[in-house]
């Protein structure tokens, strides 16, 4: 069966890599503007389901992956920041305090019409970094495209004094664990896939 991943995040296709089965990217062109006094396990449960729903009207037969996290600091949902001085502006605010992640993972089998949700949390402790550490990192990260400005990936984990999750790459974007207990729910064992097994 077909595995379609609706994101145009370079992070997630990366992760997505890394279980070494085939799949297509599309971008999902949908709406993730929150709404109005939405939770945000709520926000990034229904954003990942709408965006494996886009996507899906244009493969009858594949399985479509979305997924969507939305960051929190003192309650307030913190975005990418875009550009040099919002990034600033975000780690300065980070500084010193717990920020947590919500990321939404979805499998929408279009063929079936059966639907997998779950959220993976992520708490994230922030070093005292300084102001000094701020430039130099993102001189050298440019995190612009980043929610939170810090890719734990890379060199935003110097900032980090740590995190407390069932898996680390919910951070990054994609659960991988729960995915592949997804998948293969739906048959598709990443371990035997292609092997003539499974």
């Amino acid at each position: 069966m077909k595995l379609v991943l609706a994101s145009t995040s370079a992070y997630r296709r990366e992760l997505l890599m890394r279980l070494g089965i085939p799949f297509e990217v599309e971008a999902p062109e949908v709406d993730e503007t929150p709404l109005p006094g939405e939770l945000p396990d709520d926000t990034a449960r229904r954003l990942s389901l709408l965006k494996a729903q886009a996507v899906a009207r244009r493969h009858a037969d594949a399985l479509i992956i979305g997924s969507d996290q939305v960051a929190l600091l003192d309650g307030e949902q913190l975005g990418k920041p875009g550009d040099h001085d919002k990034a600033v502006e975000q780690l300065r605010r980070m500084r010193g305090k717990t920020l947590e992640f919500h990321t939404a993972l979805t499998l929408l089998n279009a063929g079936t019409g059966r639907v997998q949700t779950a959220v993976v949390p992520v708490r994230l402790i922030m070093r005292a970094y300084s102001d000094a550490q701020i430039e130099a990192y993102l001189r050298k990260d440019r995190p612009y495209d980043c929610c939170g400005s810090a890719k734990s990936e890379s060199l935003g984990i110097a900032l980090i004094a740590r995190y407390e999750t069932e898996d680390p790459n919910a951070l990054v974007g994609l659960p991988l664990i729960k995915l592949t207990e997804m998948l293969a729910n739906e048959g598709l064992d990443v371990l035997t896939h292609g092997s003539g097994e499974g």
